[in-house]
């Protein structure tokens, strides 16, 4: 195996949701979409490509889906992970992600006794059944104090969008205090179902940057820690050396830190992407490796920040949102306002 494979890796087990978020980037979820969904995989094939990701020396597993839970022997896939990662003394926490309209006890007591760290998504409080098309936002809250009470670890999910941008201080506040133990805060990114409601959801720089302040705000409060879960570009942040608790990357880590394993075994470089690069069972992992590649190698930056002092160490935004709004990685991030020059 000739290209380089990360040490973590997303398992996306279901194309399957019981929501129907705006903002998703489900790839397949794109309106009038021709990604191509097969045959889902079925246990023993996810056991299969679980064995064959731990020979290539992956070490680390996150589980999402579509909705993970719909997901039929999630249970023995899980632990399938543990048990053999556990033989090869590879003992890291699993992370699922999950939008908690289904879970129960159950699950958690699983969770609890093979390490899962559960993400449960809370996209805005008042807004969260205009964001998700289900009214659960205290079904989600309920889950988390029942997390926090069996001993589980969870982080609190949340996309911000134009439409929950002003409860934001409130729905960050409200996961913490019933129960998360960190943050991951997502900016709304342009992809899958979000393609169709763009003007409706994308931030203003003005909000990025409001965004960052609050949840920076809050966790300094409550004492907790969080991170942005996308990149941003360093220039598209006012004051970048105010944010004590909240982790935030200006490098894209797919194909360099983990890659993603769709539900019928379709490879991608990241959750956001459309862009099917390799298979689980292919002979050679990846077979488009040209654009394997313009991720693994970081040399997919815009020309006009070529001349930036900070180009070593920043990826511009999202390359993945430059790609699918315009059909070019080495564009410009249209979801961020970015400067010529970086004043740090």
């Amino acid at each position: 195996m000739a290209t380089k494979i990360p040490k973590s890796v997303v398992l996306e087990l279901t194309y399957r949701c019981n929501h129907k978020c705006l903002f998703c980037s489900c790839p397949w979820y794109v309106p009038n979409s021709s990604y191509n969904k097969g045959r889902e995989l079925s246990l023993d094939e996810w056991q299969q490509a679980i064995l064959k990701l731990y020979n290539l020396e992956v070490e680390t597993f996150s589980i999402s889906g579509g909705e993970a839970l719909l997901k039929e022997n999630l249970a023995e896939i899980l632990t399938y992970i543990r048990e053999e990662g556990d033989k090869r003394g590879l003992h890291y926490p699993i992370v699922l992600i999950s939008n908690g309209r289904i879970m129960n006890e159950n699950w958690l007591l699983l969770f609890k006794k093979l390490d899962v760290q559960l993400s449960m998504s809370l996209p805005g409080y008042s807004t969260f059944a205009e964001h998700t098309q289900v009214d659960n936002a205290d079904g989600v809250l309920y889950w988390f104090s029942k997390a926090k009470e069996i001993g589980v670890n969870a982080m609190v999910n949340v996309t911000v969008t134009k439409k929950n941008y002003k409860e934001l201080f409130e729905t960050i506040s409200l996961g913490l205090i019933h129960g998360a133990d960190g943050l991951l805060l997502n900016r709304f990114l342009p992809g899958g179902r979000g393609l169709e409601y763009i003007e409706e959801l994308s931030l203003s720089n003005e909000q990025l940057n409001g965004m960052l302040d609050t949840a920076e705000e809050i966790l300094s409060l409550s004492n907790r820690y969080g991170h942005v879960g996308t990149e941003i570009a360093f220039c598209s942040i006012l004051d970048p050396r105010k944010y004590k608790r909240l982790g935030i990357g200006y490098q894209c880590a797919a194909a360099k830190g983990f890659f993603v394993v769709g539900p019928s075994g379709e490879i991608r470089i990241c959750n956001h992407s459309p862009k099917i690069v390799g298979h689980i069972f292919a002979q050679n992992l990846i077979t488009d490796v040209d654009y394997w590649n313009l991720f693994a190698d970081s040399s997919y930056k815009p020309k006009g920040c070529s001349l930036c002092h900070r180009v070593s160490s920043c990826d511009c935004g999202c390359r993945e949102v430059a790609h699918i709004i315009n059909g070019d990685a080495t564009g410009v991030d249209p979801s961020l306002r970015i400067r010529s020059v970086c004043r740090l």
